[in-house]
This record gives structure tokens, C-alpha cells and sequence, in this order.
């Protein structure tokens, strides 16, 4: 991990901001060293992972029919 880090905000992840961000690739680096994909996952800085939060394909299919 670098260790060039802008300062991030103690006072919790809300506040976490982006510092990096390739849109047409689908990710966010926040200024935690976390990144965000655009299917809700997260990496990260310290390895750890929050799945992406996805719709059954059954779901889609009803919504697309509605």
C-alpha cells in the first residue's frame, strides 16, 4: 500500500470521500484506500471484502415483465 494517503475523516464511513474514480470500469477509490464498485461491492485497504448486494435473476425477469 503507498503510503502517499490524503486524510480521510475519522468521524466514520459516511464521510468517506472518493480520490480516484474510472466510471467506464465501474470503481471508486475512496480516501480510506476502500474501493467501491458500481454493483455495491467493496475492497477493502485492509483486505477485507462487502459483497456486492445483486437481484435474483427471477426478480429481473418479473420487473422486466411489468
Amino acid at each position: 500500500m503507498c503510503s502517499n494517503r490524503s486524510s480521510c475523516p475519522a468521524s466514520g464511513p459516511a464521510l468517506r470521500h472518493p480520490v480516484a474514480a474510472q466510471p467506464e470500469q465501474g470503481w471508486t477509490l475512496l480516501c480510506d484506500g476502500s474501493i467501491v464498485f458500481d454493483d455495491s461491492g467493496e475492497l477493502h485497504a485492509d483486505g477485507s471484502v462487502v459483497p456486492p448486494c445483486r437481484v435474483p435473476a427471477e426478480r429481473l425477469a418479473v420487473a422486466a415483465a411489468a
